[in-house]
C-alpha cells in the first residue's frame, strides 16, 4: 500500500511537471503571434512588449530577432543591435544567423557605422551565399563608405586651402603692417630732417644778418665815386652859402 502511494504521487507530479510545461510553452508562441499582429499593424511600442515578454518565458532566436526588427523600426539602432548580435547567436542554422546579420547590417548602416555594417552583410553571405539582398546592401555599403571617404578627403583639402589662404592673408596683413610702419617712419624722418635744415636755414640766416650789421659791406669803386662827387658837391653847396652868409654882414661902427 505504501509504494502504490508513492507510484501515484511520482506519477502525479510528473503529469503536473508536463502540463506546466506545455502551458509555459503555448504561452511564449501566444506572445510571439500577438506581438506579429501588432508589428503588422504599425504598432511597434505594442509588438515590442510582446516579444520581451516571450523572451521572458522563453527567450529563443526568434523572439530577439522580432524584438529586434520592432526596435528598428522605432530608429531605436542601438539597442536592436544588441537583439540581433543576440538572435545571431542564438541561431541554429546558418539560414537563421544568416538573416540575423543582415538585419544587424541594416541597422548598423542606419546609424552610420559603415564598417561594421559591411562585416555584418559579408558574415550573412557567408553563412548564406544565395542571399541576393545581402550582397545588394554589401555593395551599396562600401559605395558609401568609397563616398565618405572622398568627401573627408576633399574637407580636409578644403580644411588646407583654407588655412593656407588664412596663413597668406595674415602674412598679407603683417607686410602691410610693416609697411605702413616703415611708411610712418620714412615721413616722421622726412619731416624731422625738414625742420632741421629749417632750423639750419634760420640760423644760418640769423648769422648773415648779424654779420651784416657789424661789418660794413663793401662798396664797389663805381657807387664809392658817387657818394664821394655826392659829398664833394654837399661840401661846394655848404661852402658856396657860408661865402653869402660872411657876404651879407657889415663891418661894426666904431663909437669912439
Amino acid at each position: 500500500m505504501t509504494s502504490n502511494i508513492k507510484l501515484y504521487v511520482g506519477q502525479l507530479l510528473l503529469l503536473i511537471c508536463l502540463c506546466a510545461t506545455v502551458s509555459f510553452s503555448q504561452t511564449a508562441h501566444t506572445l510571439l503571434r500577438d506581438g506579429d499582429a501588432f508589428y503588422e499593424q504599425g504598432d511597434f511600442t505594442i509588438a515590442e512588449e510582446k516579444y520581451r515578454k516571450a523572451a521572458q518565458e522563453k527567450n529563443t532566436m526568434k523572439s530577439q530577432y522580432n524584438l529586434g526588427n520592432s526596435l528598428y523600426q522605432q530608429n531605436r539602432y542601438e539597442e536592436a543591435v544588441s537583439q540581433f548580435e543576440k538572435s545571431s547567436q542564438q541561431g541554429s542554422s546558418n539560414v537563421e544567423k544568416s538573416i540575423s546579420n543582415y538585419n544587424l547590417g541594416n541597422t548598423l548602416l542606419k546609424s552610420g557605422q559603415l564598417d561594421l555594417a559591411i562585416e555584418s552583410y559579408k558574415r550573412a553571405i557567408l553563412q548564406n551565399p544565395e542571399d541576393l539582398d545581402a550582397r545588394r546592401n554589401l555593395f551599396l555599403a562600401k559605395l558609401m563608405k568609397q563616398e565618405q571617404e572622398e568627401q573627408e578627403q576633399q574637407q580636409e583639402q578644403q580644411q588646407e586651402q583654407n588655412e593656407d589662404q588664412n596663413q597668406q592673408e595674415q602674412n598679407q596683413n603683417q607686410e602691410q603692417e610693416q609697411e605702413q610702419e616703415q611708411d610712418q617712419e620714412e615721413q616722421q624722418d622726412k619731416q624731422s630732417s625738414q625742420e632741421e635744415q629749417q632750423q639750419s636755414e634760420e640760423s644760418q640766416v640769423d648769422n648773415e644778418n648779424e654779420n651784416t650789421a657789424e661789418e660794413p659791406q663793401e662798396l664797389s669803386k663805381e657807387d664809392a665815386e658817387k657818394l664821394l662827387q655826392i659829398s664833394e658837391n654837399d661840401e661846394k653847396k655848404v661852402q658856396e652859402k657860408l661865402r653869402k652868409v660872411s657876404g651879407s654882414k657889415k663891418k661894426p661902427k666904431k663909437d669912439w
